[in-house]
């Protein structure tokens, strides 16, 4: 019998399309709540499309003297306007896109409310996005910290914005969709989940479901 390895997913701030992928891949999926928090991912950052090239949405946490912190217990920090300033950018990159309007003002509200710890904000976001997108969005969240073992399909660290860190996934190949600025940058795959949705609106499951490898 040939056994059905769990998906374990980090949290994510409007995770790429690949992570979304997941979800519909027909796998069990676990997310990891009781990881150590790690910079430079997509834990608190996502990337988008714009008229000047890719652009890094960063949510900024507190700075904390314990050189290990939980994710569960990681702080948004609210010492700079990032909620505008990531609206004003989406609103900038997306704003001639076809589903813009029909979508942002389920989203706005993350971008006013203030939530205090990142790993609860990302999991609304998570299932606004399902919500918008008709994801099912059947997951479990970790118990204990997971150890890699064949039950596992981890996938916690290689789904990164540095390119070099990202392993080999032949689960997921990235079908094109016309995004605003195709013209002028070409197709670039595997952007935030923002991207698809905005450009592809009712279609976005649909586009996920292509790039599934099975």
């Amino acid at each position: 019998m040939l056994l059905v390895k769990t998906v374990l997913l980090s949290t994510a701030y409007f995770a790429p399309v690949r992570y979304y992928s997941k979800l519909l891949a027909n796998r069990p999926v676990t997310l990891e709540r009781h990881e150590n928090f790690n910079r430079q991912t997509y834990r608190n950052r996502c990337t988008i499309s714009t008229a000047n090239g890719l652009l890094d949405l960063v949510v900024p946490v507190l700075h904390e003297t314990k050189p290990k912190i939980p994710v569960t217990q990681i702080r948004i920090a609210y010492h700079t306007p990032w909620q505008k300033l990531h609206s004003k950018a989406i609103e900038s990159a997306y704003r001639r896109s076809p589903f813009y309007e029909y979508y942002m003002d389920d989203l706005m509200p993350f971008f006013t409310e203030r939530h205090v710890y990142l790993y609860d904000l990302n999991l609304k976001i998570l299932r606004t996005v399902c919500r918008l997108a008709n994801i099912p969005l059947h997951i479990t969240e970790s118990d204990t910290f997971a150890i890699s073992s064949e039950v596992y399909e981890d996938r916690r660290n290689d789904i990164h914005p540095k390119a070099g860190k990202q392993s080999d996934d032949p689960s997921f190949s990235p079908a094109p969709y016309t995004q605003v600025f195709q013209n002028k940058s070409g197709f670039l795959p595997d952007l935030s989940i923002l991207d698809l949705l905005f450009n592809a609106g009712p279609d976005t499951r649909i586009i996920i479901e292509r790039s599934i490898i099975n």
